[in-house]
């Protein structure tokens, strides 16, 4: 992820790109009156969609698994809870909610990283060892390509609009290794919390909140309180992102939201953790291509 943030940013700065359609005529040169470009063009823009929607869909069931499992409340009210505040938030102004997110976002680093701190000394490390010797295989280098190719489909667009905070390519470099480390550490912790869970971990939508609901009850409700706070500023974001690029006017727009939003409690009937086994993958192989294109373009352009 630090390579592809690196990478982007250099050729966002470079070639003065503005936004993602931009973006998109560096991996695919347009021609004049030629088709096969429109074709491809409006292939990738349909895959970005739907990622999205797609993803907004899974912020929704996310929303109704964390009621579920921690509340004993069915997840199809969660999840319509949701969907109703966004599509009210999608008919009103969503400025002040999305601002929300970046006091979200540090704070639930910053917790994580507390909670691992606290649990460290209580980490069984036979059991680590043990984990470690039963799952010895490559599997999990796959896993690890495709968890970063999906987010990289989301990250991309966002990492576009950052061009006028950057000054220098050193500037992008250190950008790209603190944002690594912090990944890193993030995802050490998180595991390092999960060796704790004392019951089939795949029987759990959401194993973090339930290791942290074991540990205290405060700690419980400020964790339930972040991650339902960041599902739905995200949630938003995303559903805002996809009618702004599917709506053709501001009646389209109402519509598809109603239609999105409705939709989208139905789907969380599949279950949230479904809904990433199943689809987040896909769009990991789909996102490879994207970042190998990346890799090979940078070093292109660089050479003129």
């Amino acid at each position: 992820m630090g390579i592809i943030i690196y990478k982007t940013l250099v050729l966002v700065k470079q070639n003065n790109i503005k936004n993602y359609r931009e973006y998109l005529e560096l991996f695919i040169k347009p021609k004049e009156n030629n088709n096969n470009y429109l074709n491809i063009k409006n292939i990738i823009n349909t895959v970005i969609n739907l990622f999205i929607l797609i993803t907004f869909f899974i912020m929704i069931a996310g929303f109704g698994a964390y009621f579920k499992q921690e509340l004993g409340i069915n997840n199809v009210l969660g999840s319509a809870i949701l969907s109703i505040m966004c599509l009210f938030v999608f008919k009103t102004n969503q400025k002040g909610v999305v601002k929300v997110s970046s006091l979200l976002v540090p704070i639930l680093i910053a917790f994580i990283t507390i909670i691992c701190f606290l649990n460290i000394k209580d980490i069984n490390f036979i059991k680590l060892d043990n984990y470690l010797v039963e799952n010895n295989n490559f599997k999990f280098i796959i896993d690890c390509i495709l968890y970063c190719s999906y987010n990289s489909i989301l990250l991309i667009p966002v990492l576009i609009t950052l061009k006028d905070y950057i000054n220098s390519k050193n500037q992008v470099a250190k950008i790209s290794i603190i944002t690594s480390i912090i990944v890193i550490l993030l995802s050490i912790s998180i595991f390092l919390i999960l060796i704790k869970v004392d019951v089939d971990i795949s029987k759990l939508e959401m194993p973090a909140v339930y290791v942290v609901s074991k540990m205290a009850k405060a700690f419980k409700n400020i964790y339930g309180f972040i991650i339902l706070g960041s599902i739905f500023t995200t949630a938003v974001s995303l559903g805002n992102s996809f009618l702004q690029n599917v709506s053709k006017n501001k009646k389209s727009y109402t519509q598809i939201a109603t239609i999105m939003c409705i939709t989208s409690v139905i789907i969380s009937e599949i279950g949230f953790s479904n809904l990433i086994n199943f689809l987040y993958p896909i769009f990991g192989y789909l996102g490879l291509i994207q970042i190998f294109r990346l890799i090979f373009l940078k070093a292109r352009i660089m050479q003129k």
